[in-house]
């Protein structure tokens, strides 16, 4: 079994036009692991299994304080760790301080450069706005700027979620027109769970989301924030050329202007590394992109909760009424945009605006359960254990039969039998 970062590595070379035997020998794979995983187009999935946690873990603000007072070499620390009960390798600690002590060694960099439809780098970035009552509010940037070209896509939100990041990459790519093989983040939270040794943990649903669109997310090395220029500079040219003194009035009105200045002017520029028009590169490697998918993917936030036997579903406080004939069930909510979507599996059953402290509901759907007759048998009727047997006549009270006594008397003198 392959790691899910090795299926994107085969998915994008593979959408790239390269052989499975390049794959294989690129990846250090075996061809027919290629094949399969080519063919087939499905995801790696993994047993849950329990989540390691490293011994050294304990200790890493301690490291990274005595790094930041003296360049002390990983035999200190190890022995100082030992002292306070650290229990792990020479090895492991050393493996820790290599990278953060590279980056405190490093002064210059090499420029590089990717090829058409290989890379694009996606960031976030903060805004403030001056308020007339002298405070200041926050709005914050999506860019995405493909490496190539150096063509920018950009957009404002209120909130950096991961739906208004994955919905920032769709607009992305349909402005853009394609999709690159390859997408670099630094590691914020929507991208990274955490780093484990020699490998990234991606966040699931950006594998998935990653999977829909055919690209391959790549997370820049801890302490190396000169790997994403690409994204960092143009950050600051748009802060320097549309943001500073733009008069916000509110979000929409700002996203309008701000993509009328990406179309003439920021992708319209000479740009200073290649020399070119970022429009005229852009267009002319444009076919270079991979191609979009026939449905964009879903983003929004999806949870489960349980029908009660009231037909309704509780979620942030409010309640909503579903058909009586999931009720018990788990159904599905979509929330997205101030609206709700129910499903049962993949059978949509109603949407509603979500709401602020009440109850919202259909009154069809207590209708449709009192005309329901069948529930109605099957709770009142058959499925109840069966009565006595004197309640087969209708009367809670036996039938007695009356006779004259001359009877009695001769019965018991023997004279017939008492069932007659």
């Amino acid at each position: 079994m392959i790691t899910e970062e090795a299926f994107m590595d085969i998915m994008a070379l593979h959408r790239q036009g390269h052989s499975m035997r390049f794959i294989a020998r690129k990846l250090g794979l075996h061809r027919n692991t290629v094949k399969k995983f080519i063919l087939g187009k499905r995801f790696p999935e993994y047993r849950r299994g329990m989540r390691s946690v490293s011994v050294l873990a304990p200790y890493v603000r301690m490291i990274q304080d005595w790094l930041s007072q003296d360049d002390y070499r990983a035999s200190w620390v190890f022995e100082r760790l030992k002292l306070i009960g650290y229990a792990g390798s020479y090895e492991t600690v050393k493996k820790f301080i290599r990278p953060i002590k590279e980056q405190q060694a490093r002064i210059a960099y090499a420029r590089f450069e990717t090829m058409p439809g290989l890379q694009a780098q996606v960031d976030w970035a903060d805004f403030q706005i001056a308020e007339p009552n002298g405070k200041t509010s926050t709005v914050y940037l999506f860019i995405l700027v493909l490496g190539y070209c150096r063509a920018i896509y950009a957009e404002f939100v209120n909130r950096c979620t991961l739906e208004s990041f994955l919905d920032g990459h769709i607009r992305a790519f349909h402005y853009l027109g394609g999709v690159p093989a390859e997408l670099l983040y630094d590691n914020m939270k929507h991208v990274v769970i955490r780093h484990l040794v020699g490998r990234v943990a991606f966040n699931p649903e950006l594998l998935h989301f990653a999977h829909h669109y055919g690209f391959a997310p790549k997370a820049c090395p801890p302490y190396a924030a000169w790997v994403k220029g690409k994204v960092k500079r143009p950050v600051d040219y748009l802060r320097e050329s549309f943001w500073r003194g733009y008069a916000f009035s509110d979000l929409e009105s700002a996203n309008r202007d701000l993509h009328h200045w990406l179309d003439t002017v920021a992708n319209r520029r000479i740009h200073g590394t290649h020399q070119q028009p970022v429009i005229e590169r852009w267009q002319q490697k444009k076919p270079q992109l991979g191609p979009l998918p026939a449905a964009d993917y879903d983003t929004s936030l999806k949870v489960f909760h349980q029908v009660y036997k009231d037909c309704q579903v509780s979620y942030e406080a409010n309640r909503y009424l579903l058909p009586h004939t999931v009720v018990g069930k788990q159904a599905l909510l979509k929330v997205k945009n101030g609206t709700i979507h129910f499903y049962d599996d993949d059978r949509l059953l109603v949407s509603y605006a979500q709401a602020e402290g009440k109850h919202v509901g259909n009154a069809s759907f207590y209708e449709a359960l009192k005309a329901d007759k069948d529930l109605q048998q099957r709770k009142y009727g058959h499925t109840k254990a069966k009565a006595t047997r004197v309640l087969s006549i209708g009367s809670l009270f036996p039938q007695v039969m009356h006779r004259p006594l001359a009877d009695y008397e001769r019965l018991a003198q023997g004279g017939g039998l008492w069932s007659s």
